[in-house]
């Protein structure tokens, strides 16, 4: 079983960062964003670390990204190895997300999501989300339109347990595809 450490993105990082954001997102943030992000106290930047084999440079499986902003929690990135994707690898780092956003005591959770990426928008549907809008031409790159998707309640009294519930599903698909998680809490990966 391959083991993968949650923990907060640092500068040392970055380099396998700038990797996955180049091969999962098209270069959508330089080194520079990410500095910024790691910085800001409004942002949880999570990362799923491989073990490391030899290699130079750690290898990054996924990576998340939050904003807190006033009540609301505002997922900006979402992206895992290519050569990854399908494993539990996204459904757990949107868990490890909302997760971030309940502790923060934030309300609701909102995305925008390709119209064209039906695997992202049947696993956001999947926690809760709902379509909210639709951003015409959002992206830049092909003019494609967005899907906002909002979920809420993360400020609810029994969503830490509902958490609890995703939090076992997302480590069963990840065993089913030989993962497994070192530290799972936000708070045990010490944000």
């Amino acid at each position: 079983m391959k083991v993968l450490q949650l923990q907060p993105l640092t500068a040392d990082l970055l380099p396998a960062v700038l990797e996955l954001d180049r091969s999962s997102l098209g270069k959508l943030w330089n080194a520079d964003g990410y500095l910024r992000e790691i910085d800001s106290p409004n942002s949880d930047l999570l990362i799923f670390q491989l073990p490391q084999m030899g290699a130079a440079t750690p290898a990054i499986a996924a990576l998340g990204c939050a904003w807190a902003i006033l009540e609301e929690c505002h997922i900006t990135i979402l992206a895992v190895q290519p050569d990854l994707q399908r494993q539990g690898l996204g459904q757990a780092m949107l868990v490890a997300l909302l997760q971030a956003a309940q502790q923060r005591q934030l309300e609701r959770a909102t995305l925008e999501v390709r119209v064209s990426n039906t695997t992202a928008i049947a696993l956001y549907q999947k926690f809760g989300f709902r379509e909210a809008g639709r951003r015409r031409r959002y992206y830049q790159d092909t003019g494609e339109d967005a899907l906002v998707m909002w979920r809420g309640g993360i400020h609810h009294p029994e969503f830490p347990a509902v958490l609890r519930e995703w939090q076992e599903m997302a480590r069963d698909r990840l065993r089913q595809s030989g993962w497994g998680i070192a530290e799972w809490n936000i708070d045990d990966a010490q944000l």
